[in-house]
């Protein structure tokens, strides 16, 4: 199928399980997803160490802005790079490059040195979850990746959500430079037994399109920059759409030209394939809105300590490795679309249950709302991921993995962007309706006191208004994603059978 023809030599018998074999790939994919949160609970301790005042905490944000813009930029290339070169390979080559960069940022002189070594350090991280699935391709036969796909993303989930707890016990116990001194025994610990467990992957040695990859690259790093600015429009922001626009027509030009292009065309006659990535999409805008909102909301119109906001998170975030685990195991048993439906139910669910939330929200009502989100977010993964592979070639596997996986994260810059923009200008209309508590001529210390608490009750109203229209925003994306769901029907029986006959 597609561009990659070419077989695979046959390796001699590996009697090892493959669920054992599989141990470093979900540790590599954990200890690579931790560090896309890390810096959040120690971002206060890096600004104090390089003297960047508060008033630029905009600036040091970028710390955590570009692990995004790297993570998500290199994942279709060096997806594509996989499949011809070998996963394995692949995957140890981004673990040490991971590690590398890890140490020029634990050594970074100055803010805007560790703002750039940590778009490379997100590169080689980017790469290891989209190889991590197509390395499951080699090691377990069609119809039985559902559960090992299910624990590579899980772990990719449990790394996310224990980033914050870990980079905050770094803080207190040690100082920020250790959050990636630590990479390295961790890198070591992930790649001497993916050598010892796990084979070498079969190689497809067609031509990789390294042009269309940088172009694409180029098209989602200015599409980051340009929506991580969106609620300031000026003429940066119109720069940038514009050198996204060029990036992007450059490379469907690239797309339609190329004798081996980065995307083999196969992959867009495919309505599972390309249903799956639509999908992710809508399912990245939806999650991001609620992982923001969350805390957000917490400690400010609720007035909670930040650590309460983590904790409420966490109820979340915590359910989605479950959630992948199990959406995976089902994957093996059922259509995909079931799951996945069942996963974008429970999150519409849950987000209807929190546009209803008032400042008196409490335990249970709170909790299970927040689970149930968090569950229906994992169970919803593993199946969009099998979608999006299991259609295509064994040689295109690790390209479909990482251009499903980029879309998830564009996703997720689109739904923080609307929020960010939209969000701005929605409480400032609402806001402006408000008469401001000027003391009148005469007027006692106590009827002051009084319009003070009114005004500040008024906006602490409309602030919790605003952010339950976030949540019915979330729920409109994740209803709109059972629209392309529909299309994900997978004949399990049909992709067996021609397994079986290449194989052969």
């Amino acid at each position: 199928m597609g561009n990659a023809s070419t077989k695979p030599s046959k390796q001699k018998p590996h009697h090892i399980s493959p669920y054992i074999a599989l141990i470093p790939v979900a540790f590599g994919v954990f200890v690579a997803a931790d560090d896309m949160t890390v810096m959040v609970t120690v971002l206060t301790q890096v600004m104090i160490d390089f003297r960047v005042p508060i008033t630029k905490l905009d600036t040091a944000s970028w710390t955590i802005t570009a692990y995004l813009l790297g993570y998500v930029a290199a994942m279709p290339l060096i997806g594509r790079m996989s499949d011809s070169l070998g996963h394995r390979k692949i995957f140890a080559a981004a673990m040490v490059a991971f590690m590398i960069f890890s140490v020029f940022a634990a050594l970074a002189p100055s803010m805007e040195w560790l703002i750039a070594i940590r778009v490379f350090q997100a590169m080689a991280a980017g790469a290891m979850l989209p190889v991590g699935i197509a390395i499951v391709g080699d090691l377990f036969p069609a119809g039985k990746r559902g559960l090992a796909i299910g624990l590579i993303i899980g772990a990719a989930e449990a790394g996310g959500v224990i980033g914050p707890l870990w980079g905050g016990l770094v803080a207190k116990y040690l100082t920020w430079p250790w959050v990636f001194w630590m990479n390295i025994p961790l890198g070591v610990l992930t790649i001497i037994p993916l050598y010892l467990l796990l084979k070498p992957s079969p190689r497809f040695r067609s031509p990789v399109d390294y042009v269309g990859g940088v172009l694409i690259a180029l098209a989602l790093s200015a599409l980051t920059l340009a929506l991580s600015r969106i609620d300031r429009p000026d003429i940066w922001l119109i720069l940038l759409f514009i050198v996204t626009a060029i990036f992007l027509c450059g490379f469907i030009l690239r797309q339609r030209m190329a004798s081996n292009p980065l995307f083999p065309n196969s992959m867009f006659a495919s309505p599972t394939i390309i249903s799956a990535n639509i999908t992710h999409l809508l399912v990245g805008g939806a999650l991001i809105i609620g992982m923001v909102t969350i805390p957000f909301m917490t400690t400010t119109v609720m007035e909670k300590e930040p650590l309460e906001g983590g904790l409420r998170l966490m109820r979340m975030t915590i359910a989605m490795p479950v959630g992948a685990v199990i959406g995976g195991i089902a994957c093996q048993r059922m259509d995909f679309r079931i799951p996945t439906a069942i996963g974008l139910a429970l999150t519409i669910w849950g987000y209807i249950q929190m546009s209803g939330w008032t400042l008196a929200i409490g335990d249970p009502s709170m909790s299970i709302s927040l689970a149930a989100t968090g569950l229906g977010f994992g169970l919803l993964i593993s199946p969009i991921a099998l979608a999006a592979t299991e259609p295509v070639g064994p040689g295109e596997r690790g390209t479909a993995a990482g251009l499903v996986t980029a879309m998830r994260l564009v996703g997720m810059t689109l739904g923080l962007a609307a929020i960010t923009s939209w969000g701005s200008q929605r409480f400032f209309s609402l806001v402006s309706g408000l008469h401001l508590p000027v003391p009148a001529e005469g007027e006692s210390r106590e009827v002051t006191l009084e319009n003070i608490q009114a005004y500040s009750g008024e906006v602490i109203d409309i602030g919790m208004n605003l952010f339950t229209e976030f949540f019915v925003i979330a729920l409109l994306a994740a209803a709109i994603a059972l629209l392309p769901t529909m299309f994900m029907a997978w004949n399990h029986k049909k992709h067996l059978e021609a397994e079986r006959v290449s194989d052969t």
